[in-house]
């Protein structure tokens, strides 16, 4: 994956970490065509890079995403055909999909308006950190279409239960950082500037784990989510743990212990 030529995203990869950044400020950051493009090359390039652990999204100047650059799509608003507008929504749909399959865990830092397509890609990560001046909605249903798009019908009900999410889907009402840390909806609400450095932490605490059992965590938390029982899950985690069990970073990671060193993973 060339990351050099995204020009409305900026990667920057510090060691086992991509912090990635929304670089349209002058637009709030929203998707037009080309960010869509940037964002789908992007989270669809990560199935393979295995030295990328973890993924921190975020976005340049005072919002995370304002949803859809309406500027650009609205004047071809008329003019498109079913199909093409069919092709729109699923090459931006398909931003969240690859989001939740790609292996690393995604950690979001939401600070301003998240709205629309912007709240889907929060509610598309691993984890979500929000600023103190997050406001967040499913902006959809104010511009004359439903409130569920993007996967917000599939995630605010799992994040937050089924009234919550009503109420957001239903009125397209924002829902600033200090409720959505009591909905449970973040993990955390901190100062604006002090968003990267809470960051760290988690990401800290990804990466003293194996490789390995990091990405396969994700993948089975993913798949309980959506298991049909509870001996369906349980099925899954034990095929991952006698999978990792066999790993050289398994023996690794209790040799380290015992010693009371750092782990030396090598992804084996």
């Amino acid at each position: 994956m060339d990351i050099s030529r995204f020009e409305t995203l900026l990667v920057e990869r510090r060691g086992a970490v991509d912090w990635v950044s929304l670089n349209r400020p002058h637009k709030l950051n929203a998707m037009n065509s080309q960010l869509v493009q940037e964002l789908s090359d992007y989270f669809h390039g990560l199935y393979r890079e295995y030295a990328v652990r973890v993924v921190v999204l975020r976005a340049a100047g005072r919002a995370f995403c304002a949803g859809l650059d309406l500027e650009e799509y609205a004047g071809v608003e008329g003019e498109r055909s079913i199909r093409a507008a069919l092709d729109i929504q699923t090459r931006i749909r398909d931003i969240m999909k690859a989001m939740r399959r790609c292996p690393q865990p995604v950690i979001s830092l939401v600070q301003g308006a998240a709205c629309g397509g912007g709240f889907s890609l929060a509610l598309s990560s691993d984890i979500r950190i929000a600023g103190q001046s997050a406001r967040m909605n499913a902006a959809f249903i104010k511009i004359g279409l439903t409130g569920c798009d993007m996967g917000s019908s599939y995630f605010l009900p799992r994040l937050v239960g089924t009234s919550v999410a009503s109420e957001l889907l239903l009125t397209g009402r924002f829902i600033d950082a200090e409720r959505a840390l009591r909905v449970n909806l973040v993990s955390a609400v901190v100062p604006d500037e002090a968003l990267e450095s809470a960051a760290q932490l988690y990401v800290d605490e990804m990466l003293a784990t194996t490789p390995l059992g990091l990405r396969l965590t994700k993948d089975a938390i993913n798949f309980a989510i959506d298991a049909p029982s509870m001996d369906a899950a349980m099925a899954m985690e034990d095929r991952q743990q006698i999978l990792t069990s066999q790993t050289a970073d398994h023996q690794e990671a209790i040799s380290a212990r015992v010693a009371k060193r750092a782990p030396d993973y090598r992804d084996c």
